[in-house]
């Protein structure tokens, strides 16, 4: 072995010891900050390199509208299959539009007759905002929430579940639970969209784009970071049951360091008493810590 061989040799032995004593108190300080909450709380933070960090994975989150997520992957390679442009109009019937649910596309449009919106406004609406009827009209439009999921299993991906659509949602709280995942399953899915090209660049820009809207849970992995970092992500939350529980309050996402470098995040809230501030205290705390860790 020459000596630039032995140089690399010991330079990865003596970093993995300092890379694992890292990755252990950044575990550690996320514990501290779920410990004692009245709620189950899963953690997974994986960086651009692989480097991959979690906490409470071996569970069954109820991903809530972060399913959103992969239901746009879906649309998007079936899209990218067919070179359907993103312009192309979807019909939207009156009952398309339910008034109970999550809608600001109801709000806006709930008055009118059927008419016609491109797929990106739709789409827009559905990862932007989280809108629940934009959502089932992007299912009918893809072939149902089976579709998604065989897609997702198909990538390789295989601890995520999606068999319900938002009305079936609405209809019984017990679906709540039937679309899950586990932090580190659907960690990977975002990486792998990053990372990989699963459909023409004008569709994955796009995603990318209407990520960087999102409207929602802004308090959440955004809420202690530099206002100037950039930040993608897809949050989910479900409403309380009589007894005030939530199933799921949760934020997927992407950060860009200073240095050009990223990392995603998921952080899922399962049946939590806690109240909403406190659930969003909980993943703005721990996307602060780990920020803090990774921009080192």
């Amino acid at each position: 072995m020459n000596r630039l061989n032995k140089y690399i040799v010991s330079s990865l032995f003596f970093a993995l010891p300092v890379l694992c004593q890292a990755q252990t108190t950044l575990r550690s300080q996320i514990e501290a900050v779920i410990k004692g909450k009245k709620a189950q709380v899963g953690v997974c933070v994986i960086n651009q390199q692989g480097d991959t960090v979690t906490v409470n994975n071996r569970i069954h989150y109820p991903m809530m509208s972060v399913m959103k997520f992969h239901e746009a992957l879906a649309l998007l390679n079936k899209m990218n299959k067919k070179k359907t442009s993103l312009d192309t109009e979807i019909l939207i019937r009156p009952s398309d539009l339910f008034p109970k649910t999550y809608s600001p596309m109801y709000q806006k449009y709930g008055n009118k007759k059927s008419f016609s919106l491109p797929i990106k406004d739709v789409l827009k609406y559905s990862i932007s905002y989280s809108d629940n009827n934009a959502c089932d009209i992007l299912f009918r439009y893809v072939g149902g929430p089976q579709v998604v999921d065989n897609y997702i299993h198909k990538l390789g991906f295989k601890d995520i579940a999606i068999k319900v659509n938002e009305q079936n949602m609405y209809d019984n709280p017990q679906c709540l639970y039937k679309n899950w995942s586990t932090p580190l399953a659907t960690a990977q899915v975002l990486r792998s969209f990053l990372l990989n090209k699963l459909f023409d660049d004008s569709y994955k820009d796009y995603l990318l784009k209407i990520m960087k809207e999102t409207t929602t849970g802004t308090d959440k992995i955004k809420g202690l970071l530099p206002n100037d970092i950039i930040v993608g992500h897809k949050t989910g939350s479900a409403a309380r049951d009589e007894s005030g529980l939530k199933a799921g309050d949760n934020d997927l996402g992407f950060v860009y360091l200073p240095n050009g470098r990223f990392y995603v995040i998921a952080v899922f809230v399962k049946d939590s008493k806690e109240d909403d501030q406190t659930n969003a205290q909980i993943i703005a705390q721990i996307s602060k810590l780990v920020y803090d860790y990774e921009k080192e």
